[in-house]
């Protein structure tokens, strides 16, 4: 199918939310195009170079986002809010005339197995850790329990939202097939900045 694309510098998420500004001329056609439509666009991460202007070098893996809420500020800003849908794949990248499209396909989500509502307990549990540890040290303090969906694999994204991460393994999170897998990555992530924070506490 071929979507209307918004290359982002921040990754979204399925079932995510996404608050945007839109101000440059190409995007505010286009919120105006899909507008008569389903108000459905795709999200994707720029690798390198500008929200603005074009010329970025973008992944081809993203989400795609749905228009819950739009309003306009006083300055002629659009404001929306979107939800994070269904992960799509580029094929191909079409004309950026009047503003940036792609064939793109669904990636369906793997079944999760026996295991995953462990690996959900487990990765929350290593976030919480990471989070009480930074308030520790002195950063803003955020939610550190998170009142998760039951669905597992929805838990799952969540998780993903809400972790202390980069936006280049944000990607790599959105890009892994499996739940559980997704959650080893993310619980691996985790890890690591939880251990950086205990040297730090140590040396103090």
């Amino acid at each position: 199918m071929t979507l209307p694309m918004f290359p982002l510098g921040s990754v979204l998420f399925p079932g995510a939310v996404l608050p945007l500004q839109v101000f440059e001329p190409r995007y505010r056609s286009m919120v105006g195009d899909i507008a008569e439509t389903d108000n459905r666009f795709g999200v994707v991460l720029i690798r390198r170079g500008s929200e603005v202007g074009g010329g970025d070098e973008r992944t081809d893996v993203g989400t795609v986002a749905e228009i819950v809420r739009r309003g306009e500020a006083e300055d002629g800003r659009i404001l929306i809010t979107c939800v994070g849908r269904e992960r799509v794949r580029v094929l191909r990248w079409l004309d950026d005339s009047p503003y940036p499209l792609a064939e793109v396909e669904e990636i369906g989500e793997s079944a999760p197995s026996a295991v995953i509502g462990d690996a959900v307990a487990t990765t929350a549990a290593a976030r919480r850790r990471l989070l009480a540890l930074a308030i520790e040290m002195g950063a803003d303090g955020q939610q550190l329990d998170l009142n998760l969906p039951t669905d597992p694999i929805r838990a799952a994204w969540a998780l993903c939202a809400a972790a202390p991460v980069g936006s280049f393994d944000r990607q790599r999170l959105l890009e892994v097939e499996a739940p559980e897998q997704r959650l080893r990555l993310l619980e691996s992530l985790l890890f690591e900045q939880t251990r950086d924070l205990e040297d730090a506490l140590r040396r103090r």
